[in-house]
C-alpha cells in the first residue's frame, strides 16, 4: 500500500469531510479509503480524524498534518511534471465531464488526436446533462456551455458555439413561419434547460442585441431531445448547431432567422483552482482550445 496513495486519500477525505465523497474524488471504494486512512494513522501512530456516523472532522494533529501533506502532494505532482516535460511525454489519468450531446461526438472527435499523440494519458469521460460537482466527483476538467455559476472554479473559454433556431416544415405549415424574432412569443417554443436563461432567446441585429422572452409546453436538459421534438413538429427549438445539423441537412428542420444571427453559446473548460495544475491537464486544455477554436 503506497504511502502517497494513503496521503492523497486522507487529503480528499479531509477536504470532503466524508469517506464516501473523498473516496469518490480519488476513484476508489469507501472501504478502501477507510483502510488507507487507518493505515496512515497506524504508520504515524496518531489519530488524524474524528469519525462519527454523520461526519468526519480533523483532529488537531490531523489539521497540522493536512497542511504539510497538501504541500508535499503538490511538490510530488510538480516533480512528476518536471520529468514528463523533460521526456516530452504526458502520463496519467484525466477525468472529464461534459454534456451528453457534445461529449458523445464533438468532444470525442477532439480528444482522439490528443490520445493518439499521448498514448500514456488515460481519459475517463463522464457524460451528464446535469452539472455534477467537480470537487465532490473527483473531476479534473468539465466542458460546459454558458456562464460560469460557481465562482470557486476557473474557466477558460474554448469557443463560441453557433446556435440555430429551427422548426419542422409541418409545424411551420400548420402555425405559420415567424418572420421576426419577436413573433416567437406567439409560438410553442421548446426550451433547453441546460442554458442559463432557457426562456430568453437572444439575437444580434447589427451592432445591438435583442432579447425575446418565449414560452412552450416542452423543456429538456439535452439539446438532442429538443431538436428531436422539433423534428417531430411539436414546436420551435433553439439549439447548438451541431445538434441540429443532421436534421437541417435532411430537410426535417428548417432554420429560421438565418439572416438575423442568433447569439452564440460560449463553451468553456472548467476546472478546480488547484495549487498546481498538472502538465497533462494544461496540455489537454490547450489542445481543446485549438480543436474547438480552430
Amino acid at each position: 500500500m503506497d504511502t502517497l496513495d494513503c496521503m492523497r486519500t486522507f487529503a480528499a477525505v479531509a477536504a470532503q469531510r466524508s469517506f464516501t465523497a473523498g473516496a469518490r474524488q480519488v476513484g476508489i471504494s469507501t472501504k478502501l479509503a477507510s483502510k488507507y486512512v487507518a493505515r496512515l494513522e497506524e504508520r504515524l501512530d496518531a489519530q488524524l480524524l474524528h469519525r462519527t456516523t454523520r461526519s468526519v472532522t480533523l483532529t488537531d494533529t490531523g489539521q497540522a498534518y493536512l497542511e504539510r501533506c497538501i504541500a508535499l502532494l503538490d511538490q510530488f505532482e510538480e516533480l512528476e511534471d518536471v520529468v514528463q516535460q523533460r521526456q516530452q511525454q504526458l502520463v496519467g489519468p484525466i477525468r472529464i465531464t461534459a454534456p451528453t450531446g457534445l461529449g458523445s461526438r464533438e468532444l470525442v472527435q477532439a480528444l482522439q488526436p490528443f490520445q493518439t499523440a499521448h498514448p500514456d494519458v488515460r481519459i475517463e469521460l463522464v457524460l451528464s446533462d446535469q452539472h455534477i460537482s467537480i470537487l465532490e466527483e473527483g473531476v479534473d476538467l468539465a466542458v460546459r456551455f454558458g456562464t460560469l455559476k460557481d465562482s470557486s472554479l476557473v474557466a477558460r473559454k474554448l469557443t463560441d458555439m453557433p446556435v440555430v433556431v429551427a422548426a419542422s416544415p409541418n409545424y411551420l405549415a400548420a402555425h405559420g413561419e415567424p418572420k421576426e424574432p419577436h413573433a416567437l412569443s406567439t409560438h410553442n417554443c421548446l426550451l433547453m434547460t441546460a442554458s442559463s436563461q432557457p426562456e430568453v432567446w437572444t439575437f444580434s441585429q447589427g451592432r445591438r442585441q435583442i432579447a425575446v422572452t418565449v414560452t412552450g409546453d416542452f423543456r429538456a436538459n439535452s439539446p438532442r431531445a429538443v431538436v428531436n421534438m422539433a423534428a417531430l413538429g411539436r414546436g420551435i427549438g433553439r439549439v447548438p448547431e451541431y445538434a441540429a445539423r443532421p436534421f437541417l441537412e435532411s430537410g426535417e428542420l428548417k432554420q429560421l432567422f438565418a439572416d438575423r444571427g442568433t447569439v452564440n453559446m460560449p463553451l468553456y473548460a472548467v476546472y478546480p483552482p488547484n495549487r498546481h495544475l498538472t502538465t497533462r491537464i494544461r496540455a489537454l486544455i490547450d489542445h481543446l482550445a485549438g480543436a474547438f477554436g480552430g
